[in-house]
């Protein structure tokens, strides 16, 4: 509070009244209007403790309106929140920084009721300002965030109305079949930080790992307090964080989170089972077995929670990319724009030998992208063929492809069918399924390179230089609904992975699945969205932009004095609830 200056114009219990009178109106205004907090239901807790989790790799960056990798997002999780959340332990909605919301007949405007008295990790309040700003920043083509496409409904971006300090206004081109769904993970930001390199567009240089403490506050249950670049990033607990258990304990329970950088699963585990992290997620079944042996005597729990949303895919570069820039990978696209090739691949990959080998059991196979984890929007419809290299030899005969003498396979210009698969190097399951593919492929006289590089070199080939040739990835979704897919499966979507950011469709099937997710997202009958997104399905599963594989199941593991660890299908796993999280 800043220096109280008065006159001394009268007796001195006048004028220790008039400074008790002023000290008190100081005090409320610097405080503002009362926390209208948001009360959980779990368990009650204690308070202090640092949780330690490992991360496989260095958050990209810590902007929540960039941010495209696993691992900048699970940072980014604990230091911004949301105004209407996705439970992932229930999977429905529920308040957040938003403490009501209605809706118009017509189903295409929200009126949301913010929460009074919540303030940033600095201190400073939060309200419609903070809300309007961070829209505009979402919705500016030029920052081009990946969530911008699901903001964009009927062909337009949502209209972001102040009403007054607390309430504000979406209008919507259309109903909209998931709107209240479509606040989450959109994290409020601090216009009091950043409006100023918003206008300046300096926007994407904010908020990098590099950014001190001192230049971030959010409204989640932590606020970042140290990074030390290739081992560790520390966060500690936001002071002002605005929910609280039923007793009236403000969360988070924890004092402090640390992720500390391990570059590989084995070395992950290994650290766990000498305590050094608490939790523990994205692990093999191999060390599954591992650890579950052990587990009473070191004083942990496993768990295998079934199958998940993720879904792993083989894909080539559809992208369209320079002869002179890249001549190899533009030589080679005549194969993979071939939905012959394509299909050829699929046809000869054993799922089963997947899901046994690198998942010991644990993991479904996949022919689409819904997996079983999934109970709303899997299609029943999609085939599931076994492996079989005489049909992949026919369709590769039909295609124009031939066989050499010495059994490999050529093209139609008598070139060698060779490639290579990219995979992240910290990922040993991608990297198992990139052998046994090369293996299988090997069938057909194709030759495969296993090409593994640091996640990050990965992720930038992919959506920058587009140096690559096929790859193998994986995506989960943080809903069993379609539409945070959006940004994968529209063609101008930025993770629409094998040609991304199409300025119009570069085949008539991309268009047709523009126009069915188009379509689903006004749809508000379940059955009608259903059939929609069905028919999307069925196009991808023929046309095979990405050759789906394998869905793991959830395994994650936590030491005995974890409390409240509520693991859930949906991602993030283990940290979805991490404010209520505690250390007994």
């Amino acid at each position: 509070m800043g220096i109280i200056r008065f006159r001394r114009s009268f007796g001195v219990a006048v004028a220790a009244a008039a400074f008790l009178a002023a000290f008190l109106v100081l005090s409320l205004d610097a405080a503002g209007p009362e926390v209208e907090w948001m009360v959980t239901d779990n368990p009650t807790g204690h308070t202090g403790g640092r949780l330690a989790v490992a991360l496989r790799s260095e958050p990209k960056t810590l902007n929540p309106v960039l941010a495209e990798d696993e691992t900048s997002r699970e940072v980014i999780n604990c230091l911004t929140a949301d105004l209407i959340h996705i439970n992932r332990g229930s999977q429905k909605i529920e308040p957040a920084l938003a403490k009501s919301w209605s809706i118009s007949r017509d189903g295409r405007q929200y009126t949301l009721q913010l929460r009074r008295g919540v303030k940033f990790s600095d201190g400073q309040p939060f309200d419609a300002d903070d809300v309007i700003f961070s829209f505009q920043v979402y919705l500016d083509e030029k920052v081009d965030s990946p969530q911008r496409d699901l903001l964009v409904v009927g062909g337009k971006p949502i209209v972001v109305e102040k009403m007054d300090a607390y309430t504000v206004r979406f209008q919507l081109a259309q109903p909209y079949a998931a709107a209240e769904r479509l606040f989450d993970s959109v994290a409020m930001l601090p216009r009091h930080l950043l409006e100023s390199a918003y206008q300046k567009n300096k926007f994407s240089d904010t908020w990098n790992i590099s950014t001190a403490a001192a230049q971030y506050a959010g409204l989640g249950p932590f606020r970042l307090k140290e990074y030390v670049p290739g081992q560790r990033i520390a966060l500690e607990r936001n002071p002002y964080y605005w929910k609280q258990d039923h007793k009236g304990v403000r969360l988070p329970y924890a004092d402090e989170i640390d992720f500390l950088f391990v570059p590989s699963e084995d070395a992950q585990v290994i650290r766990f089972q000498a305590g050094d992290t608490d939790i523990l997620s994205r692990f093999s079944a191999d060390n599954f077995s591992v650890l579950q042996t052990q587990q009473s005597a070191r004083g942990y729990q496993v768990r295998d929670l079934g199958p998940g949303l993720e879904y792993n895919f083989l894909f080539f570069n559809l992208n369209e990319v320079s002869a002179k820039d890249l001549p190899e990978v533009a030589r080679k696209q005549a194969w993979f724009q071939d939905v012959k090739f394509r299909q050829a691949v699929s046809a000869a990959i054993d799922r089963e030998g997947i899901i046994r080998l690198v998942y010991g059991g644990r993991a479904t196979p996949l022919w689409g992208h819904v997996t079983p984890g999934n109970k709303l929007w899997g299609d029943a419809q999609i085939p599931h063929p076994q492996k079989s290299l005489d049909h992949a030899k026919e369709l590769l005969k039909s295609a124009g492809f031939s066989w050499k003498q010495d059994g490999s396979l050529a093209d139609s210009h008598g070139s060698p069918v060779e490639f290579s698969i990219l995979v992240s190097s910290s990922n040993t399951q991608r990297t198992k399924m990139a052998t046994i593919i090369q293996e299988d492929l090997a069938g057909l006289g194709m030759k495969v390179h296993v090409a593994a590089l640091e996640f990050g070199a990965v992720v930038s080939r992919l959506t920058k230089t587009h140096d690559y040739e096929a790859a193998i990835m994986g995506l989960a979704s943080g809903d069993a609904d379609p539409t945070p897919e959006m940004n994968v499966w529209l063609s101008s979507g930025e993770t629409h992975l094998w040609h991304p950011k199409q300025a119009r469709p570069a085949t008539p099937w991309e268009a047709e699945i523009d126009g069915l997710m188009q379509q689903q997202l006004i749809t508000l009958d379940y059955p009608k969205r259903k059939r929609l997104y069905d028919k999307v399905q069925e196009i991808i599963a023929q046309n095979l932009p990405i050759i789906c594989l394998a869905s793991p199941n959830i395994l994650v593991a936590a030491k005995n004095r974890v409390g409240n660890f509520q693991p859930a299908i949906l991602d993030s796993y283990t940290l979805w609830n991490v404010e209520q999280i505690y250390l007994q």
